[in-house]
């Protein structure tokens, strides 16, 4: 697991109970699943990696386009292989459709589980079960010093 890592876990588990507000990014205020992304990076690094446009719930469905995947690339690393702490999860919600759920591996092994904003749920460290396992389409590990 990478320092960064295991801060992003710590940093994300502090907005746990946060309520679900699209476009949201305030602890204890509201925010969505990219809202608190959005929110570990600017308490990990001091700033955001780049301002983010306005977006609908179904935002790049009807064109396709894979923008949270392609913004995911441009300023986090791509992984494979072992799963560790501290890594951004994107899912994909539906067979066929644009990747657009993010979220935070806190445990892995038998106790796994991930940190996201979810819809009516808020922010929430859910167990990582098949169904979100099978969902997942990238991962992400969180730059060095960015």
């Amino acid at each position: 697991m990478s320092d960064a890592g295991e801060r992003a876990v710590t940093l994300a588990r502090g907005w746990i109970g946060t309520p679900y507000v699209h476009q949201g990014t305030v602890q204890g205020a509201g925010t969505d699943c990219l809202g608190l992304l959005r929110g570990v990076w600017r308490a990990l690094y001091g700033h955001e990696p780049e301002a983010v446009p306005p977006y609908t719930a179904d935002w790049s469905e009807p064109t396709r386009e894979e923008r949270l995947w392609a913004a995911a690339r441009r300023h986090l690393i791509p992984v494979s292989g072992a799963e560790t702490v501290g890594e951004v999860l994107l899912f994909r919600m539906r067979e066929g459709s644009v990747a657009k759920h993010l979220g935070i591996r806190a445990r892995i092994g038998a106790e796994a589980s991930f940190i996201h904003a979810y819809t009516g749920h808020g922010v929430v460290e859910s167990p990582l079960s098949a169904p979100w396992r099978r969902r997942i389409v990238a991962r992400f590990q969180f730059p060095e010093g960015a």
